[in-house]
């Protein structure tokens, strides 16, 4: 916030404030809304300059002043204070202390950055890196190594359970050799699949547009989006197979079913994952792309050899 604002009391007239915008209104921030302030200087409304044009100079401010202030406090997060310009279209809002007295306010040009800088975070998190405020040629080579090792070897951990299951199944792919060529096409697609879902669902938890509350709701949508995107996928890739691949139509099948499944499963997971997060108070960026496609990547091999063992009989 900057503390270079214009502020008028009361019972002043339009020519007093005038007079008084003409004094400091150089060194303020923005003279489009004064601040009208008690003898505590609590804020009690605004005036926009406009009005202060239309009026007649004896006039008193108190008699036509905007009561209805809406502010942010000096222990308002950034983030969310920039939702609240994105929501009542301010270009500037005024700031008070816990006792409702102003000590400053912000304008557009701060939220601006602000909302660049919270974007960039936000991508960081998804894509499993530390946030770092500095830029990316400023950054040292040991620095950058600091921000994305820790989750490249947390997820480098857990990676190793998708080998624990294939060794599992080493007996049906020993059978049906075949089975290995498609199983990255299954585990791309239900990373992507559930990526897309978490990405829809984290930017309207950031807009305010979904709540924890609305979780039905959204598991409803995402279901049926699922169902049409599994089906059209699953449609093109048995034909492709048949014809292409010259394939057998059980092997086709198996895949096509595990494919639908997969995809249903991955969109449940990314919708569910960020909303839980806000739930737990964590951020819901964290539980994006990288945690998903682990997650997704087990399950879709578990799901895959499932399938295949009942369809094939192996």
């Amino acid at each position: 916030m900057t503390v270079e604002f214009v502020d008028l009391k009361e019972s002043m007239t339009v020519s007093d404030a005038i007079d008084r915008i003409r004094q400091i209104g150089l060194d303020s921030e923005t003279v489009n809304v004064c601040y009208v302030l008690d003898a505590s200087r609590v804020l009690v409304g605004t005036v926009a300059l406009r009005y202060l044009l239309i009026h007649r100079p004896e006039e008193v401010i108190g008699d036509f002043m905007n009561e209805s202030v809406i502010s942010l406090k000096t222990v308002t997060d950034q983030e969310e204070a920039a939702q609240m310009f994105q929501k009542y279209d301010f270009t500037a809002m005024p700031v008070v202390d816990t006792e409702n007295r102003m000590v400053g306010i912000v304008t557009i040009d701060d939220v601006v950055d602000i909302i660049e800088e919270e974007a960039t975070e936000d991508m960081e998190k998804m894509a499993a890196i530390v946030p770092n405020d500095r830029t990316y040629f400023r950054t040292s080579v040991f620095q950058t190594y600091k921000s994305r090792m820790p989750w490249l070897l947390v997820l480098m951990v857990s990676a190793t359970f998708t080998g624990a299951i294939i060794t599992k199944y080493e007996d049906a792919l020993a059978a049906y050799v075949v089975l290995t060529v498609y199983i990255p096409m299954l585990m791309d697609t239900g990373g992507n699949a559930g990526s897309r879902s978490s990405v829809s669902v984290i930017r309207g938890l950031s807009l305010g547009e979904i709540e924890f509350r609305d979780m039905p709701r959204a598991l409803w949508k995402e279901c049926r989006v699922a169902l049409l995107c599994g089906l059209t996928l699953a449609a093109v890739n048995f034909l492709k197979m048949i014809t292409i691949d010259q394939r057998n139509p059980e092997i086709a099948l198996v895949v096509c079913v595990t494919l639908i499944l997969v995809i249903l499963f991955s969109k449940l997971v990314g919708c569910m994952l960020p909303l839980f997060a806000e739930k737990l108070h964590m951020d819901p960026a964290v539980m994006a792309s990288p945690l998903i496609t682990t997650i997704v990547d087990a399950v879709s091999l578990l799901m895959y050899f499932q399938v295949a063992t009942r369809i094939l009989h192996i």
